[in-house]
């Protein structure tokens, strides 16, 4: 099968497209033959490698597919050679406290496509068919590919975490990225209001088609924590989603009292300073989440499949051309998702 493979960590010069054996499929095995996949910001992190990282080489990135089974080990039922699925990345061991209680994001032995074993970035991958969502026969398979990761963790995150509420006021720090344009759908979709900060007015301009009802440009606010109070009568929001870490002190500042910060990684950096009296003094909740359980994958993709939520699509690049596709996340040029064609 062809592949984008890594033997050592750098640049995207590191990647190359390679001839791999087709897996076979052991018992309780599916092997999925995929159409598409797509870039998530995790791609670029393992691929320049981090310390403490330590590989299987060579490796395969990519955590979001969509595809058809090809072929069925022993003892899968219920799924037949032909049907179109599309991959949950989010894998628990399924026998740990946290899987049996239905938290198989929290597993004890958790993994994640395309980061600690071989993910989408190839033609063909084994996965137990607890991983597989049903698509129908009408549904784009770079569609799906593009919504599986993000919107189920925007849905974690902003749901079955931040339980957001019809009415509520919520700022989402970024305009373009995948889990923020799916954060703004989701809001809009549960009946809060979204207000979105953005770097540019193209980025803003998404955002707006998706249902942001304020936007607010940070190349010409910089201090937008304080613009925030003005637009809410000096109430500040209900939630603020920020994923981006270094943003946090604007971000606290932007909550009302008995606020939530909701984050799922940290594009920014891994480290800063916060100070913690607007924390205590407004009764604020820092809320932090990674994926989502397979009842919350369940739950968006029916809503993904039924059209109520949208997954935007910037650029597709045929699979030999995933050096660019990286350039192109990488240089933050990307106004949604960025998906490879595979076959």
């Amino acid at each position: 099968m062809k592949a984008i493979i890594f033997n050592e960590h750098g640049s995207p010069e590191v990647l190359k497209y390679a001839d791999l054996p087709v897996p076979e499929p052991a018992r309780g095995q599916v092997l999925i033959k995929l159409h598409a996949a797509a870039l998530n910001r995790v791609d670029l992190l393992v691929r320049a490698g981090w310390r403490g990282l330590n590989l299987a080489l060579p490796h395969i990135l990519g955590a979001d597919g969509a595809g058809e089974i090809a072929a069925l080990g022993e003892g899968v039922d219920g799924w037949r050679v032909g049907d179109r699925v599309v991959i949950n990345a989010n894998l628990g061991c399924g026998i740990c406290d946290f899987c049996l209680a239905g938290k198989d994001n929290l597993c004890r032995n958790w993994h994640l496509l395309g980061e600690t074993i071989r993910g989408t970035y190839a033609e063909f991958i084994l996965l137990p068919p607890k991983q597989l969502f049903h698509l129908p026969d009408s549904f784009d398979y770079h569609a799906a590919a593009a919504s599986s990761l993000v919107y189920q963790t925007a849905w974690h995150s902003l749901i079955t975490r931040g339980k957001l509420r019809p009415g509520e006021k919520v700022l989402i720090v970024g305009a373009s990225g995948g889990v923020n344009t799916a954060s703004i759908q989701i809001a809009k979709l549960t009946g809060a209001s979204p207000i979105v900060v953005g770097s540019n007015e193209k980025k803003l301009e998404l955002a707006e088609r998706l249902g942001a009802d304020i936007l607010i440009n940070r190349a010409k606010t910089e201090n937008w924590s304080k613009e925030i109070f003005k637009l809410t009568n000096r109430q500040g929001v209900d939630v603020v989603v920020d994923n981006v870490g270094t943003t946090f002190p604007l971000s606290l500042r932007a909550l009302r009292k008995g606020g939530r910060l909701l984050t799922v990684g940290n594009t920014g950096a891994p480290k800063f300073e916060i100070d913690n009296r607007y924390i205590f003094a407004k009764h604020l909740s820092i809320i932090g989440s990674t994926m989502g359980t397979l009842k919350d994958f369940d739950e968006v993709m029916l809503l993904i499949v039924a059209g109520k939520l949208q997954p935007v699509i910037d650029k597709t690049f045929a699979l030999n051309d995933a050096r660019l596709a990286h350039e192109r996340l990488e240089n933050n040029e990307q106004l949604g998702k960025i998906t490879l064609q595979i076959a």
